[in-house]
């Protein structure tokens, strides 16, 4: 199995990939019975690529990494229990039992990105700061992010000097937001960001009379209407009215008020915990034993 070993905890493991949106799974042991290389309570996280702490060592903590990695690649997110004979299933000489409480947490799924760092792209990130969401912010000018901005989670800060390149990089069904200081790279995003056909939704800020203008050109280079139909401007509009409070503060509340709606998409796997069965069998004195 490929994989490293780091010296950081489980616990500040858990904390920064939960913080930073990377799928990862929480491994806790919860029973023991005979000889076991750890007691119960002993935790490890595993991502993809990486395991942090242990639960003792040997084959039995190699089939609880494989058994983590499976609910990762299958997207078994939620509450799933384990469990491990060590003279058995896992061949080794302890010949105890272990039941493993895997945990798996799909870390951020959601990918939004935002062109401009002006007056409401500083709010928008700053309102995002506590959802799940990975940011990508990008802005032509040299000097557009405050280095305040460097330490925020999920939250990436990229230059922008060719729409082409800079659109082609977004991860597929990203949410993107066009409100740079400048029309002409607005109107070089919206053009690019309709020639995606798996961007997820596309928002440009402005008056009707910008999208007018941008619609206008649009159509004599050629583009559809299904195409131009996939902007919305001017974004945060609420129930097809317009906000009277023009603040950068007010327009990127009903901005992210509105992508809140565009990206709540019912989970495609539900998990309601554990197994009613498996949790009466750990209440008792027996662990647990593989079938």
């Amino acid at each position: 199995m490929s994989s490293s070993q780091h010296p950081e905890s489980w616990h500040a493991a858990l904390h920064r990939l939960q913080r930073d949106g990377i799928p990862h799974v929480l491994a806790t042991q919860v029973t023991s019975a005979g000889s076991t290389p750890r007691e119960p309570g002993a935790r490890m996280v595993i991502t993809d690529d990486a395991i942090f702490d242990t639960l003792g060592g040997g084959t039995f903590e190699w089939q609880t990494i494989t058994a983590a990695r499976g609910c990762l690649t299958e997207q078994r997110y939620g509450l799933s229990l384990e469990a491990f004979s060590l003279g058995g299933r896992s061949g080794q000489c302890c010949g105890g039992f272990v039941n493993i409480l895997l945990e798996a947490f799909p870390g951020t799924t959601t990918n939004i990105a935002i062109f401009g760092a002006g007056h409401v792209g500083q709010q928008i990130v700053k309102l995002s700061a506590p959802l799940p969401w990975q940011l990508h912010w990008y802005d032509s000018r040299s000097d557009a992010f405050a280095e305040q901005y460097q330490q925020q989670p999920r939250l990436s800060c990229y230059s922008l000097q060719d729409a082409q390149q800079s659109v082609a990089a977004l991860p597929a069904d990203s949410h993107a937001l066009v409100l740079t200081h400048n029309h002409d790279e607005d109107y070089a995003l919206i053009k690019t960001l309709i020639e995606r056909d798996d961007v997820a939704s596309i928002g440009l800020i402005g008056s009707d009379s910008k999208w007018a203008s941008f619609e206008g050109r649009l159509k004599r280079e050629g583009y559809s209407a299904d195409q131009m139909a996939r902007v919305r401007s001017p974004i945060g509009r609420i129930h097809d009215t317009k906000l009277s409070n023009k603040t950068p503060y007010a327009i990127a509340l009903t901005v992210v008020a509105e992508l809140l709606w565009l990206t709540d998409t019912p989970s495609s796997q539900e998990n309601r915990g554990l197994d009613s069965q498996a949790v009466r069998t750990l209440m008792t004195d027996s662990p647990t034993t593989p079938s």
